[in-house]
C-alpha cells in the first residue's frame, strides 16, 4: 500500500517541481525593451528646379491657301487651236507658257488693216502740213511782215484735225496689236491648274471662264488665334519686313511632314463669334518636295507652330504641379512646404514660372489627398526640370 502511494505520489511532485523550476527561469529573465517604429511620411516624387531661358512657341491650326489664284478668261473671242499640256486639273505650267491660243488670223488682218490706215492718215498730215506752208508763203507775199490775222488763212484747222486722225489711227492699230497678243494667254507665274472647262477646237467668247489656276511660288495658312496670344511675338507692320519664324505640320497617313514659313500680316479684322483674330503665315515653294513626300496642297489642314518671344529666367513644371490659388509643393529635408509663385505661361503640359522658386528647389510634381505645410514626406527625384519650348 505505501509502495504504490509512492508510485502515484512521485510523479506529481516531479510535475510541480519542473513547473516551479520553469517559472523561477522565466522570471529571472529581462524582458526585451520594446522598440516604436519611426512615423513614415508619404512618398512623393520631385524634381529639381532649374531657371533657364526658353522661347515661346504659340500654336494653331489653320487651312492651307493658294496666295495667288486666278481665272482664265480670253479677251478676245475665237477658236481655240492650241492648248497647253498641263492646262488639265492638276497639271502645271512655268511663267510665260502659252497656255491657250485663239485663232489670230482675224486679229492679224485688223492689225495690217490698222497699219494701212495709220499710213494715210501719216500722208494726209504731210499733205495739209505742206499745204499750210505754201499758204504762209502767199501770205508773207501780199502781206509783209505782218502776222496772218487766222489761222484759217495758213490752214491750221486742217493741220490739226489731219494729225486729230493719225492719232486716232495710231490708237486703232494699238487695240488691234493688242487683240493679236491677247489670242495667247499666258501668266506671270508657274502654276498649277486648279480647273478648266476648255477643249481644242471649241469657240470661246470675252469673259468666259476657261480655267482656275494659282501659284506655286507661295502658300498661305490662316491662322485664327486667341487675342492673347498675339502679345507672344511680333506681327510685321508693313510689307517687306520679316516676320517671326514658323513651323507648318501636316499628317498624311500617318507620316508628318514639316514647311517652314513665317507671320506676314494679321487680317482687317477679329472674328465676331469667335472672337479670334486671323493671322496669315506665308511659306514658300509649298510644292517643293523631296523622295515621296505630299506637296502642301491648297485645303490641307495644318498645325503651325510660331516662335515668339524669349522668356528668361524662368522655371518650367508641369501644369497639374500648380496647385489651388497658383501655389506649388516644395521639398526641404523631409518636410513639404506650400509656396506660392507667380506664373507667365501655360503651354501644353507645361507652365512656366517667374517667381517663387529658386535654382536647386525641389518640386513636388505627384498628388496626395491631403496637404498640410510642413507634414512628413519622402520624396523621390525623377527628371531634373529643363527649358522647353513654351
Amino acid at each position: 500500500m505505501k509502495n504504490r502511494t509512492l508510485k502515484i505520489a512521485a510523479p506529481i511532485v516531479i510535475l510541480i517541481l519542473g513547473v516551479t523550476a520553469a517559472f523561477i527561469l522565466a522570471s529571472s529573465r529581462r524582458a526585451p525593451e520594446r522598440q516604436e517604429k519611426p512615423v513614415l511620411g508619404p512618398l512623393v516624387e520631385v524634381l529639381t528646379a532649374q531657371p533657364t531661358t526658353v522661347s515661346t512657341v504659340v500654336r494653331g491650326h489653320g487651312e492651307v491657301r493658294a496666295k495667288t489664284r486666278v481665272e482664265i478668261v480670253p479677251q478676245v473671242a475665237g477658236l481655240v487651236i492650241a492648248i497647253h499640256p498641263g492646262l488639265v486639273a492638276g497639271g502645271h505650267f512655268r511663267a510665260g507658257e502659252a497656255l491657250l491660243t485663239i485663232e489670230p488670223r482675224d486679229y492679224e488682218l485688223a492689225v495690217e488693216r490698222a497699219r494701212a490706215a495709220v499710213a494715210r492718215a501719216e500722208v494726209s498730215v504731210e499733205r495739209e502740213q505742206a499745204e499750210a506752208e505754201v499758204a504762209l508763203q502767199e501770205w508773207d507775199a501780199i502781206h509783209p511782215g505782218e502776222q496772218p490775222t487766222s489761222g484759217l488763212v495758213v490752214r491750221e484747222p486742217q493741220v490739226r484735225q489731219a494729225e486729230a486722225e493719225l492719232a486716232a489711227a495710231q490708237a486703232d492699230l494699238a487695240v488691234a496689236s493688242l487683240s493679236l497678243e491677247r489670242t495667247t494667254i499666258t501668266l506671270p507665274f508657274a502654276g498649277i491648274v486648279e480647273s478648266e472647262t476648255v477643249d481644242l477646237g471649241q469657240y470661246v467668247t470675252i469673259g468666259k471662264k476657261l480655267a482656275t489656276v494659282y501659284g506655286t511660288a507661295v502658300a498661305e495658312v490662316r491662322v485664327p488665334l486667341a487675342e492673347r496670344e498675339l502679345a507672344w511675338f511680333r506681327v510685321p507692320s508693313r510689307p517687306g519686313i520679316k516676320g517671326p519664324p514658323a513651323t507648318v505640320i501636316a499628317n498624311f497617313g500617318g507620316v508628318t511632314q514639316e514647311w517652314f514659313g513665317e507671320v506676314v500680316r494679321i487680317e482687317a479684322r477679329v472674328d465676331t463669334a469667335s472672337r479670334m483674330v486671323p493671322v496669315v503665315i506665308a511659306v514658300p515653294d509649298p510644292f517643293k518636295t523631296s523622295g515621296h513626300n505630299i506637296p502642301l496642297l491648297p485645303g490641307t489642314f495644318v498645325k503651325v507652330e510660331i516662335t515668339g518671344y524669349d522668356l528668361e529666367q524662368v522655371v518650367a513644371v508641369p501644369r497639374h504641379a500648380i496647385r489651388e490659388g497658383s501655389k506649388v509643393w516644395t521639398v526641404e529635408g523631409e518636410q513639404l512646404k506650400i509656396i506660392p509663385v507667380i506664373t507667365v505661361r501655360n503651354d501644353l503640359d507645361t507652365t512656366y514660372i517667374t517667381e517663387g522658386l529658386e535654382a536647386g528647389d525641389r518640386v513636388v510634381v505627384s498628388q496626395l489627398d491631403a496637404v498640410t505645410n510642413g507634414m512628413t514626406v519622402r520624396a523621390v527625384e525623377t527628371t531634373a526640370l529643363e527649358g522647353s519650348d513654351a
